[in-house]
C-alpha cells in the first residue's frame, strides 16, 4: 500500500478538500468482506495514477465522523473529489474500469 494514502479526520482537508489533482477515496472496513475484493483495485490505482491524481482509504470504524458527513450507509463506498467537492461515487464492489474511467474523466 505505498501509494495509498490513509486518510483521517485529521489529514482529510489538506490531503483530499484542498488537493490540487482528483482525489480518490475508499470508505472501508477490516471487517468488511466486499471491500477486501476492492483494496487490490485501490491499490492498483494509486500506483498506475501516480502524480495524476491521490488514491486514499478511509477506515469508517476510525472515523465515524467522516463517514457521516459523506453519507456512507454502505462499504465499500468509493468516492472521487475534485476540487474540494465529490464529482462521483460507487457504493459495492466495482470493475476497476469504472474507477479508471471515473479518474480519468476528473484528470
Amino acid at each position: 500500500m505505498a501509494n495509498v494514502l490513509e486518510i483521517n479526520k485529521d489529514n482529510f482537508e489538506a490531503e483530499v478538500l484542498q488537493s490540487d489533482v482528483p482525489v480518490l477515496v475508499d470508505f472501508w472496513a477490516p471487517w468488511c468482506g466486499p471491500c477486501k475484493m476492492i483494496g487490490p483495485i485501490v491499490e492498483e490505482l494509486a500506483g498506475e495514477f501516480d502524480g495524476k491524481a491521490k488514491v486514499g482509504k478511509v477506515n469508517v470504524d476510525n472515523n465515524q465522523d467522516l463517514a457521516a458527513q459523506f453519507g456512507i450507509r454502505g462499504i465499500p463506498t468509493v468516492m472521487l473529489f475534485k476540487g474540494g467537492s465529490a464529482v462521483n461515487s460507487f457504493v459495492g464492489v466495482r470493475p476497476k474500469e469504472d474507477l479508471v474511467a471515473a479518474i480519468n474523466d476528473a484528470i
